[in-house]
């Protein structure tokens, strides 16, 4: 015969599937739905702030990031000011050298000395 471990767990659910009420099944489903629907609303506002901060935030880093690469071009631009002061002196004492060798070699020629 056929004993208590042969029958189904499932037996006798399917018959029993049409005696749900669909009420109950709405009034259930309003109950789940407004009992985690304001923490969900919470949540979501609280991560459309957090992105609208972050978006500022990323927003100041950039301006922040410019500013640097500002800075930088600034020191470049004064490295390469002195490095112009620097060869500029160099050319004011060879063209002043000229001019002393010239003023030497002038006066040795009136003296009767050719160079």
């Amino acid at each position: 015969g056929i004993g208590p471990s042969d029958a189904s767990p499932d037996e006798g659910v399917v018959e029993d599937l049409p005696l749900i009420d669909e009420k109950a099944v709405e009034q259930l489903t309003e109950g789940l739905i407004s009992h985690y629907l304001p923490d969900l609303q919470r949540s979501k506002s609280a991560l459309q702030e957090l992105t609208q901060n972050q978006v500022v935030l990323l927003e100041t880093l950039e301006q922040e990031i410019a500013k640097f690469k500002e800075c930088n071009s600034i020191l470049d631009i004064n490295a390469l000011f002195s490095e112009a002061k620097h060869y500029h002196n160099k050319l004011v004492n060879i063209r002043n050298e000229m001019m002393m060798l010239h003023e030497k070699t002038s006066k040795l020629k009136v003296s009767g000395i050719n160079v």
